[in-house]
């Protein structure tokens, strides 16, 4: 639901006409004060000076008692944002402000209070983003150093060396991934405008994608699904073979052993649409709203492979070819479906 604007000419007036009555009032009173002096014979031309001076001096005081007390009401909602912008300053992004029953007082605290939460949750995403960042970055390191020191000790048998030496490759590919992603993302992040624009063949490069990670989906008996037309799309072909493989390798991690994986293209007027489906267990919905941040993994235990940078570079590249993403579950399918345009506009 969207409000109204707050009218700040409107109340601009307001205040104004406010400060004109109470200055009138003002004036009114010390032209009553003058014409009963006169009246009673206390205001002469001789002794004029100084009673003009107390009742000048009068007035501006009774004028801005009368001011102050007018304007209190008024600037409640001010002083109340400023204390709170206070406490944002101060890190405390949990304030919130309660105006209500004050005018335009109510815009403002929404106003506000989405600020706080935007930031709160900015806050939270960082901390986030730097525990699951560490700890990636270490569990590799830590497996490493590990492996390294038993095979530095000697008394390993042949077999042992090779499954130690196996493990430290696995864990230092692991380790360059990351790093190569990290870049990739920064990149990314940095770009604002698309290049490298071409027309290709969609169906052909998801194929291509497919047999790519064809070692993973035969490992687990898994069923892929892949029958559509001939689909052409203009984009950057290079980026886009990234977000395929992203989430193909995603929708195979966490297929069940023998399950299925689905893909479709569907094309409606101008949009092509590709839809992944996975089966196996779903997304919460809480997972839903975070998959898409770095370094974020649904299995909090870190126990399946990946770095939970993937998905944040797939939204990424979707965003700079103006498509969309979004992930749906239910009756344990996962979809992730990704909106893009078929030609330009």
């Amino acid at each position: 639901m969207k409000h109204k604007e707050p009218r700040w000419g409107f109340l601009t007036l307001v205040f104004t006409v406010l400060v004109v009555i109470v200055e009138v009032i003002s004036m009114s009173l010390t032209m009553g004060i003058f014409w009963i002096m006169y009246h009673f014979g206390l205001l002469t031309k001789h002794n004029a000076l100084i009673p003009i001076i107390a009742l000048i001096i009068f007035s501006v005081l009774s004028g801005a008692v009368m001011a102050f007390f007018f304007s209190r009401k008024p600037l409640q909602p001010i002083n109340k944002l400023l204390n709170g912008l206070k406490n944002l300053a101060k890190g405390n992004y949990d304030t919130r402000l309660e105006l209500k029953d004050m005018g335009y007082g109510t815009q403002i605290a929404e106003s506000f209070n989405a600020l706080a939460e935007e930031l709160e949750n900015t806050e939270m995403f960082r901390s986030d983003f730097v525990n699951n960042f560490s700890h990636e970055f270490k569990t590799p390191i830590v497996s490493i150093r590990g492996f390294a020191k038993l095979i530095q000790k000697g008394n390993l048998s042949k077999e042992q060396k090779e499954e130690y030496i196996d493990i430290i490759v696995e864990e230092a590919t692991r380790l360059s991934d990351m790093a190569t992603k990290v870049l990739s993302l920064t990149k990314l992040e940095n770009q604002s405008i698309l290049n490298d624009i071409s027309s290709f063949n969609l169906s052909e490069q998801l194929r291509t994608c497919i047999l790519l990670l064809e070692k993973k989906w035969t490992k687990k008996n898994l069923i892929i699904s892949a029958d559509f037309r001939e689909y052409t799309v203009l984009a950057n072909e290079e980026m886009l073979k990234q977000v395929w493989i992203n989430l193909l390798d995603n929708a195979i991690k966490f297929c069940e052993d023998g399950g299925e994986v689905a893909v479709l293209i569907e094309q409606k007027n101008k949009k092509l649409i590709v839809t992944i489906t996975n089966t196996g267990s779903e997304i919460s919905e809480m997972n839903q709203k975070r998959i898409f941040q770095k370094f974020y993994q649904s299995d909090q235990s870190h126990a399946s492979e990946g770095t939970g940078i993937g998905l944040t570079i797939v939204k990424r590249v979707i965003e700079l070819h103006k498509g969309e993403i979004k992930v749906e579950c239910k009756e344990n399918l996962t979809k992730f479906i990704v909106v893009l345009y078929s030609e330009e506009e």
